[in-house]
């Protein structure tokens, strides 16, 4: 059973959360801009140089037409530390074909030699931007990219909060990755399907990037003697608006080896992502969705499940304020458990299962949305996707992602164990594990 700080911490969680939703489900609730955090919710500023921990971060407001915005976290290219995955599988009861995740770790017992370059090199990565236009040039380190969906029931939390921006950090620590936290709208003001888009507006946003870069990294490398092709290059450019290349993504981005990953709700939007990265096709070049990562899903159906009656008043997120949380974010003439943003495996809810990529489903042992996940994952590993659920004893929903429970070993254990299973879909021989 949960400790007894985590049950006193989940009723007023869940005392504070009601009030909030209330007051949400009585108040005018429009807004063309939108909100991607609420004026009384904390907020960690961006550190764009590498701190104690490595991983320098900036924010991005992306989308003039509303409030959509991300946060960069970018591990320290320079750096050849790896991290340590502790042994802490007693913590956690792998099922649902979960058991050869442990043995798909690669060997990091020894120092990893980065293809980037010694802290003592010129060219090394010193700080807010490359020096020296560091990014045009060839050969350098090339990271995964990760969209990463905080939680909060669509209507609240933020990609900045302390506890979202630390668990970013941890995560592109872990999995040597570049994460980008995505800073969707929240519900009432902004309801379906206005978080979904913001997400593929976010990856459609990546693509954009990878061929400003590529278009950029082209003119760089023209001589002053191909003056009417520099001028083509330039207009290519032109076409794609009045953006400029962001120079950590272009210098360290690799969009071909692309990982969603969302928590609570943000699975929810995540899953949405990867769908439709599955319909976009080579739409999204250079783009490549590899793999996703459901972190205990906010998933809901007309049907109940038998987590779902036995855990009705289960910790933190309980049924009624799930329901509640929906009827906010749902359209009032679209209300339905059955609704295809909710239940996962409504009939007709494309695209054919066969066609996502693989997924690791996180599950909590006490939370009431559990069942709905595994079954979800079940139905994935019947069109043989690699697609195992990791479920974590004693625990609760938001387990490895809550302010009050980030440090604790469950959610130690949990960060280690994505970085296992997704590193089997990021790493390229040479590149991320060469000794």
């Amino acid at each position: 059973m949960p400790s007894v700080a985590v049950k006193l911490y989940s009723v007023i969680f869940k005392l504070l959360l009601k009030r909030r939703l209330h007051s949400l489900l009585h108040s005018p609730s429009s807004s063309l801009f939108g909100l991607t955090s609420r004026p009384d919710d904390s907020s960690t500023p961006a550190s764009p140089s590498f701190g104690s921990d490595s991983v320098a971060t900036k924010d991005i407001h992306i989308d003039p037409l509303t409030s959509l915005s991300i946060r960069i976290f970018l591990p320290d290219p320079s750096s050849t530390a790896v991290p340590h995955h502790q042994d802490l599988s007693h913590l956690r009861r792998t099922s649902y074909s979960g058991a050869h995740l442990a043995a798909a770790s690669p060997s990091i017992d020894h120092p990893r030699r980065s293809s980037y370059g010694s802290p003592t090199d010129p060219g090394a990565y010193s700080g807010y931007l490359p020096t020296d236009d560091a990014w045009r040039r060839p050969g350098l380190r090339k990271l995964p990219v990760m969209l990463q969906f905080h939680g909060g029931a669509f209507v609240s939390g933020s990609n900045t909060s302390p506890a979202n921006d630390l668990f970013c950090r941890r995560i592109a620590k872990l999995c040597d990755v570049i994460v980008i936290a995505v800073g969707y709208r929240l519900a009432p003001e902004s309801r379906y399907p206005a978080a979904f888009e913001d997400g593929l507006k976010v990856l459609n946003w990546l693509a954009k990037q990878a061929n400003l870069a590529e278009c950029s990294k082209s003119m760089g490398n023209l001589r002053s003697g191909d003056a009417r092709r520099a001028d083509g290059q330039r207009y290519i450019v032109d076409t794609f608006g009045a953006s400029t290349v962001e120079p950590w993504l272009a210098a360290h981005g690799d969009p071909s080896r692309c990982v969603l990953l969302g928590v609570s709700c943000g699975a929810t939007i995540a899953d949405y992502v990867a769908r439709k990265a599955v319909e976009a096709k080579n739409l999204l070049d250079p783009v490549k969705v590899v793999a996703q990562v459901l972190m205990y899903p906010f998933f809901i159906g007309s049907v109940p499940t038998h987590s779902e009656i036995k855990l009705t008043n289960s910790y933190f997120y309980d049924k009624s304020m799930c329901l509640l949380a929906w009827r906010l974010f749902l359209p009032e003439d679209e209300f339905d458990l059955d609704h295809p943003a909710a239940n996962p495996l409504v009939p007709g809810r494309g695209p054919p299962l066969k066609c996502m990529p693989p997924t690791l489903t996180v599950v909590a042992e006490h939370d009431w949305m559990r069942d709905r996940a595994i079954a979800y994952s079940e139905e994935l590993r019947k069109v043989n996707l690699d697609s195992p659920v990791l479920e974590y004893k004693d625990s609760v929903h938001e387990f490895a992602t809550l302010d009050m429970l980030l440090t604790s070993p469950q959610a130690q254990a949990c960060a280690d164990d994505i970085a296992i299973w997704v590193k089997k879909y990021i790493s390229q021989r040479g590149h991320e594990f060469s000794y």
